[in-house]
């Protein structure tokens, strides 16, 4: 690190994620690991902790490090970090956010795409009355998939609603916290079906309704998440989910990063947007296939 701080070079990239907890954001860091390795660079992880202070706090410590450059998933807008770091000489790549192309270049998914997506499913499923439980708002890739949702529903003519029920977290906790809410419910205010803005908020719904045998999954209220992580196969129901490529993204946003780093003057920002697929599984035998 000495050699490298004297010289004004480095081999050493980082990463900022906003919930290392998240399956998801630990796909994304592999992915981004094994292709940093392969040429011949070190990767060191931040985790934001959806704090925008402390995701601050690491844009500035690895420009103190003078690392050659960094990829972050940001919680909100990080331009004025972003062009700080660009003048100092070290690269960015947003994962899972698109950027501005004449800032940097990203890599994302289309996740107004997933939620129409996810939202056609049930509807095709036979399912009218959904609740979308969305984690905060604030979050691009939530407000996208919600944005994608209600698409769906004014698509559809056969009267399917749409709900919202937002939470602090995008955790399991909170999701088990709104499937109770849905529990407490009289059974002629309770949706049919429900579609949560990730995977761990899906698995928390599927817990509460699941204690007690309180509400069957699929018999009484389908429920769709978002991402396909591991927990998504291995629940109790198995989940019918929205996959994202995780691994994938953390690959091409290092293959992006080095690219520039290597040839900066040659480089042209780029902006790389995959296509989610639906993955069905038991949790969405809806109305029509019962």
């Amino acid at each position: 690190m000495a050699r490298q701080l004297k010289a004004g070079t480095s081999k050493t990239l980082g990463l900022i994620v906003p919930d290392a907890s998240n399956p998801f954001f630990a796909e994304v860091a592999r992915g981004s690991e094994i292709e940093a390795q392969e040429a011949d660079y070190s990767l060191l992880m931040g985790n934001s902790g959806q704090d925008v202070e402390r995701e601050s706090k690491y844009f500035y410590l690895f420009q103190e490090q003078r690392i050659s450059g960094v990829l972050v998933s940001p919680i909100e807008d990080v331009r004025e970090e972003i062009e700080s770091m660009r003048s100092q000489g070290t690269q960015t790549v947003l994962v899972d956010r698109k950027a501005d192309p004449s800032i940097c270049c990203s890599v994302s998914v289309d996740d107004i795409a997933g939620g129409r997506m996810a939202l056609q499913h049930l509807i095709d499923q036979g399912y009218r009355n959904i609740i979308f439980v969305a984690g905060p708002l604030e979050i691009q890739q939530v407000a996208d998939r919600l944005s994608g949702a209600r698409e769906a529903i004014r698509q559809s003519r056969g009267g399917a609603q749409l709900r919202v029920i937002t939470t602090k977290n995008l955790d399991v906790l909170d999701g088990r916290e709104v499937g109770s809410q849905i529990v407490a419910m009289p059974p002629i205010e309770r949706p049919d079906a429900v579609f949560a803005a990730n995977d761990l908020l899906a698995v928390g719904v599927l817990q509460a309704f699941v204690f007690n045998a309180s509400i069957k999954v699929p018999e009484e209220i389908g429920l769709v998440g978002y991402d396909d992580i591991a927990f998504a196969e291995s629940a109790i129901v198995p989940l019918t989910s929205i996959k994202q490529p995780a691994r994938l993204l953390g690959k091409t946003g290092v293959e992006m990063l080095i690219e520039e780093i290597e040839d900066p003057s040659g480089h042209r920002h780029r902006q790389i947007t995959f296509q989610p697929a639906l993955v069905v599984r038991e949790s969405t035998t809806g109305p029509s296939a019962r």
